[in-house]
């Protein structure tokens, strides 16, 4: 009798951890916390479920954390832009002077050594880019981020929002700094979340605000983005970066993120982007939206 319900036991037991077991994410899609990566992260989790995988979604996460995310193993694939990991990850020294083509090589051999595979990269640049209201940019004669800084050194010193990151990375505010000759007052540097400083640059609360190159608000505000006339910003191409474990077991990964990327360039994103930030359409709709638009689901 005892031994019976020891078996009976067993084999509940054994149908629990199976079940389990099948409930597990076959591929976990990370994201960072701004709204081209939450639409990025769910795009590819509604692509990838379509096409018969378990897809866990993480996302929100800050750069450096979601790196260190998939180096260990927590998150299989997620979409990157080739200046983070030159400049970034790998510190590249020079690296925004690279040509487009010649930056992603470099990361793709770097990254390589890591266990990390970048597939084909999209024609969409999300470069960083600081920008001002048009009608104040006319009025002060600034066109170009040369002209900004001759403004500043020379004129009077205009306020800059960042985020909390720009400011601190080597192709953000430091290396901005030292590419252009300039050092911005601490007390004109505003820090805020990257989608408060449209707001607060639309509302004139602030002179220069650092943007997106693919964020919708742009054109949706008359913002006037400051040319790069010294190329600092290195290109920021957005690519699906998987782990090499995960495409050797998954091959069909790689077909599948190279459809999808192949439909994205920097006007679909900065639609993409306006749908949620400025017409307030939820991040799963537009989504579901834009798979069902171009066949992919």
């Amino acid at each position: 009798m005892f031994h019976r319900l020891r078996v009976l036991a067993a084999l509940i037991a054994a149908v629990v951890l199976a079940g389990a077991g099948a409930a597990q994410a076959q591929l976990t899609v990370g994201g960072k916390n701004f709204t081209e990566q939450l639409l990025l992260a769910e795009m590819t989790t509604q692509y990838l479920d379509a096409h018969g995988f378990d897809v866990e979604k993480r996302d929100g996460m800050g750069s450096t954390v979601l790196r260190r995310a998939q180096r260990n193993g927590q998150v299989d694939l997620y979409w990157e832009y080739v200046g983070t990991s030159l400049i970034v990850y790998n510190k590249v020294e020079g690296g925004a002077k690279m040509s487009p083509a010649a930056a992603y090589e470099k990361v793709k051999k770097l990254d390589a050594d890591k266990g990390l595979v970048w597939l084909n990269p999209t024609d969409a640049n999300n470069t960083y880019a600081l920008a001002m209201r048009e009608e104040h940019a006319m009025e002060l004669g600034i066109k170009t981020l040369s002209g900004l800084v001759d403004y500043v050194q020379n004129e009077e010193v205009l306020s800059l929002a960042t985020d909390s990151e720009w400011a601190g990375r080597p192709d953000g505010l430091p290396g901005f700094q030292d590419h252009y000759e300039v050092r911005w007052p601490r007390d004109a540097v505003r820090r805020m979340q990257a989608g408060l400083i449209y707001k607060a640059l639309d509302q004139g609360e602030i002179d220069v605000g650092l943007v997106f190159a693919t964020d919708g608000r742009i054109a949706a505000f008359d913002f006037r983005v400051l040319r790069d006339d010294k190329n600092f910003f290195p290109n920021y191409a957005i690519t699906p970066v998987v782990r090499k474990d995960v495409l050797d077991k998954h091959p069909k990964l790689r077909t599948l993120l190279n459809r999808m990327g192949a439909s994205l360039d920097d006007s679909t994103m900065q639609r993409l982007n306006k749908m949620v930030d400025v017409q307030k359409k939820t991040i799963e709709d537009v989504a579901e939206m834009y798979l069902k638009e171009q066949d992919l689901i």
